[in-house]
């Protein structure tokens, strides 16, 4: 009950407390600060970079396949995490015992600050390259410094208000941007064929399993969902964690960024940040505006979970501080990564945080169907979970030999982790459920 007082008082209800019935949201609150997720620049270049890599076709089916998986698995986890109130890191606590679940809090905010050195380094870049006077490590200092206090707010009280004002800045934003295009190009029907035209790998195959690499917004959605009411469960799982909101993130950012990369003029060669750069040369200072409203919006959400999770790793080792300063220590970590080139690690970056995401996924999709989920049993684990450490190690073991291995065994990396960590915590968790009894 301290904890929670604390809580009240901070307007942040850490990682390491189930959130209670009268601490959750509205349906139009939680939708307007879950949906800052969909407006990350991330998703567009990651749409041109697929397409630069496999050609647009391929991305786009990928795009569709990863749509469709998102949705049906965030429908499961967003019901739990509601009807629970538990958060990433008490979800893991009976998943991988109370020193076990740390593992994951260290991978999603080790996660979390990676996207959001990603999605800063785009604002800076932005910035750096209307005002070459302002260097790049000034402009990076910028954002840092007006990102953290953005998240001193509370998700019910700040975040979802913040968002709801930006969400038309950017669907506004990208719709103009390709409607201006148009006007000063003319249509390319030529997108649709932009990439290599003999693409290397299965193509369309390869597109979805790099979008597994993104497998981390199941971890975003868990967190955001614990503020949803119960009997909102049907609307949330549905439409607010569910195939429309990918639709959004994924085929709209992505096939806008695949056009506006292959339909506007350039110097130079193709990479990950043409995307940047083709909506600056388009757009100008408005172009800047645009650019800073979908990234301001997603860096509300990786700074504030990156500042929940770290402040729930390292308390677990007893070094406690407050919410503003593990808010401080994230924006120290983000600044100096930004100094490091992101982009040129973008997709290899994916494949292997992926590989740990996508087997804490199937874990816990495992553990939910089951239906033998505790709660009540959260403040009592063991240290240590053998059979949830066996089947998320396992998984994650098979999917980094693969990935290894190379050639074509590497493009199945990510779903085969996902496939043995979740049979692997049925059959471990039946096997052992049924030996309980006997041995009461």
């Amino acid at each position: 009950m301290a904890a929670l007082s604390q809580a009240n008082q901070t307007g942040q209800t850490p990682a390491n407390l189930a959130l209670p019935s009268e601490a959750r949201m509205g349906r139009l609150s939680l939708t307007m600060a879950w949906w800052a997720v969909c407006s990350a620049m991330f998703y567009i270049v990651v749409g041109a970079s697929l397409a630069l890599s496999y050609g647009t076709r391929n991305a786009l089916i990928g795009m569709l396949l990863s749509v469709l998986s998102y949705g049906l698995v965030n429908s499961v986890l967003s019901r739990f995490a509601m009807r629970s109130g538990l958060s990433v890191a008490l979800f893991s606590r009976l998943l991988f015992g109370s020193t076990g679940a740390c593992l994951a809090t260290l991978i999603f905010f080790s996660t979390a600050i990676y996207y959001a050195v990603f999605e800063g380094s785009v604002i800076a870049v932005a910035l750096n390259h209307l005002y070459p006077q302002l260097l790049y490590p000034l402009a990076a200092l910028l954002v840092v410094l007006y990102s953290v206090p953005l998240i001193l707010g509370s998700v019910q009280h700040w975040l979802d208000k913040l968002n709801g004002v930006l969400l038309p800045v950017y669907l506004g934003g990208l719709l103009f941007a390709v409607g201006l295009s148009i006007a000063r190009y003319g249509y390319q029907p030529q997108w649709l064929d932009f990439g290599p035209a003999s693409p290397s790998g299965s193509g369309w195959w390869d597109c979805f399993v790099a979008y597994m690499g993104v497998w981390i917004l199941m971890l975003f959605t868990f967190d955001y969902a614990r503020f949803g009411k119960p009997e909102d469960a049907g609307y949330h799982g549905r439409w607010n964690f569910g195939m429309p909101f990918y639709a959004v993130t994924f085929l709209l950012n992505g096939a806008a960024g695949i056009y506006l990369v292959s339909s506007i003029p350039h110097e130079g060669a193709l990479n990950e940040v043409s995307v940047v750069m083709a909506i600056l040369q388009l757009m100008g200072l408005w172009g800047l505006l645009f650019v800073w409203a979908t990234q301001t919006r997603i860096n509300t959400a990786n700074y504030y979970l990156a500042t929940l999770n770290m402040q729930a790793f390292f308390g677990r080792f007893g070094l406690r501080g407050s919410y503003l300063m593990w808010a401080v220590a994230v924006g120290i970590i983000v600044y100096g990564l930004m100094l490091a080139d992101v982009f040129a690690y973008l997709l290899k970056a994916l494949a292997y945080q992926g590989i740990f995401v996508v087997a804490w996924v199937g874990v816990a999709l495992a553990q939910i169907l089951s239906g033998r989920t505790e709660v009540a049993a959260i403040d009592r684990v063991a240290a240590f979970n053998p059979v949830g450490l066996a089947a998320w190690f396992g998984g994650t073991a098979l999917g980094l030999m693969l990935m290894w291995a190379g050639g074509g065994l590497a493009s199945f990396s990510a779903p085969l982790t996902g496939v043995l960590a979740f049979a692997l915590q049925a059959g471990l968790a039946a096997r052992l459920h049924q030996r309980l009894p006997a041995a009461g």
